[in-house]
């Protein structure tokens, strides 16, 4: 069968003003989503394999989640690391708008220990939750040894910390040296602002380095897209005349709870995507997926809600 790695930091989240009366939640979060929305949307003959390193301290509550995915590869777990976990702190101040502070010291991946674990992968998906899952060199060194497809969601890599945790947006170091490591590379809006101020000379340059195709998520706007080429995750065919456009959202009444919706959306994407399915209906999916999400609540049974299963909790 083939295997799809997923490389991103499983992430303990505290969330403040999500919930209308106050409440205070704490639940698996980063990954996790992604997780779910992968497990949800895969072919049904492809599996997950995990390579996500996780603290010692949640070590146990982790192999429980991964336990409840059907598409876990047989074997599939996490790599525990002697640290604390990481954890977040979420603070909304709407639906669209949040602050984060973060804590804990899982190490990111260099290339020798990841090189012989993805040697037998299918393809690769990669989200940057803490921003420090794998520097600029394993990157490149990871793009030079696996032929298959990667998608990366930069996501953290355009947020700095501060000394008390706290997560503020700033530009990506070498940017250019980045692009060329991903057949396809999502970013939201605020996020693309940092990488510079002219997006189709930006996402034109993406694409000359190397990337197939760039997707910038807008929220409630949907998403947009650029490529050159009919089939984003081959990078070798002919590139031919760039071309966009914007696939608009799904619309929601009473969204509850917007944590996670972009990475949910890059599971989807790319699940379609790995089905052989062009990028605008890849897209189309993963608006449906994210607007799903967002009317559920953690990432626990997010997988068989996304299904369209009844979950309860």
């Amino acid at each position: 069968m083939p295997e799809v790695g997923v490389i991103g930091s499983l992430v303990w989240d505290e969330i403040h003003g999500r919930d209308p009366l106050g409440r205070v939640v704490q639940e698996w979060g980063g990954i996790a989503y992604a997780l779910a929305s992968l497990d949800a949307g895969l072919p049904e003959d492809w599996r997950i394999v995990p390579l996500i390193k996780v603290g010692r301290d949640l070590a146990r509550e982790a192999s429980g989640f991964l336990g409840s995915l059907q598409r876990l590869a047989p074997g599939g777990r996490c790599v525990e690391v002697p640290s604390d976990n990481n954890r977040v702190v979420l603070s909304y101040q709407s639906n669209d708008r949040r602050c984060e502070r973060m804590s804990g010291g899982v190490p990111g991946w260099t290339w020798p220990e990841l090189g012989p674990m993805v040697k037998d992968l299918d393809a690769i998906y990669v989200n940057f939750i803490s921003g420090y899952e794998m520097s600029l060199g394993t990157a490149q060194a990871l793009r030079r040894s696996f032929r298959g497809p990667i998608y990366a969601d930069f996501h953290s890599l355009l947020l700095g910390i501060a000394g008390d945790g706290m997560r503020m947006l700033q530009p990506l170091p070498d940017a250019p040296s980045w692009f060329g490591c991903f057949n396809v590379i999502q970013v939201n809006e605020d996020e693309m602002g940092q990488l510079g101020s002219d997006p189709m000379s930006l996402a034109a340059g993406m694409l000359a380095a190397g990337a197939g195709g760039l997707i910038v998520t807008l929220g409630a706007r949907g998403a947009v897209y650029v490529t050159d080429r009919d089939d984003v995750l081959r990078t070798e065919t002919p590139a031919s005349t760039i071309r966009t456009r914007r696939i608009p959202a799904e619309v929601l009444a009473e969204p509850v709870d917007p944590t996670g919706c972009g990475d949910v959306f890059g599971g989807a994407v790319f699940s379609r995507l790995l089905g052989g399915q062009p990028l605008e209906a890849a897209i189309v999916a993963g608006n449906a997926a994210a607007a799903r999400n967002a009317t559920f609540r953690g990432a626990s049974g997010l997988a068989r809600h996304l299904r369209g299963e009844l979950v309860t909790l």
